[in-house]
């Protein structure tokens, strides 16, 4: 079976601060809460950034106001709508947001900066198998590209089965080449599909992204706010 589309809504934050009050406004009260507790200003406009523009996605797919949309979350704490009308995943980094839509199936996304100070080596060797180990260290001065790329894809994965991050990735093997992008994981039988479509790209100069289905995709349309 192959899922109707997938709409993927980018958006670098800085251009996006200028609307800060704006989103702030559509937020429910729980959210508002949640935001006053960040510690740090740059944290907080993030969180509202984010939530405020998922909500507006949300509204228009919806045909409500962003104000009046209404979410849930399942027992690992993946946030959905009621009565599935629609299927999404949100994801940001510091200085960008990602929201995946679809209308028909599960989906997980995550996206990352190449200005993220990780030490990519070190978290290799904690959460990736060996295969993807060496293929990291087998880059050179891309390794850095390398590691983001197979992060973004365990994280999207993880993410459309509600499952969120495990103790264990080095079961999760991801190294496959980018547009093969059936992944298979015996443990997801047990907690949700068996299999998964991934597909990882470039966004701008900085960030990777990768979006994870149940099932391929006949059309991902990549929509930036600006």
């Amino acid at each position: 079976m192959v899922g109707k589309e997938v709409l993927l809504v980018y958006a670098a934050l800085p251009p996006l601060r200028r609307r800060l009050n704006e989103l702030t406004e559509v937020l429910d009260p729980a959210e508002r809460t949640r935001a006053d507790r960040f510690l740090t200003d740059g944290s907080r406009d993030r969180y509202i950034l984010g939530h405020g523009l998922l909500r507006e996605v949300l509204g228009r797919t919806l045909g409500c106001a962003p104000h009046e949309v209404t979410m849930e979350r399942g027992r690992h704490g993946k946030p959905h709508l009621p009565g599935n009308e629609a299927y999404f995943n949100f994801s940001d980094t510091k200085d960008a947001v990602l929201i995946g839509l679809s209308p028909d199936q599960e989906i997980g996304v995550d996206i990352e900066t190449l200005h993220r100070r990780v030490d990519h080596d070190a978290v290799a060797g904690h959460y990736f198998t060996e295969p993807e180990v060496a293929w990291i260290r087998a880059s050179g001065p891309a390794a850095k590209a390398r590691f983001l790329d197979l992060w973004t894809r365990k994280e999207a994965i993880l993410k459309a089965s509600g499952v969120g991050i495990m103790d264990d990735l080095h079961s999760l093997r991801v190294d496959r080449p980018r547009n093969a992008f059936m992944i298979g994981h015996a443990e997801f039988i047990a907690m949700a599909a068996p299999e998964y479509h991934v597909r990882t790209m470039h966004v701008g100069p900085d960030h990777f992204l990768s979006v994870a289905t149940e099932r391929a995709v006949e059309h991902m349309h990549l929509v930036e706010v600006v």
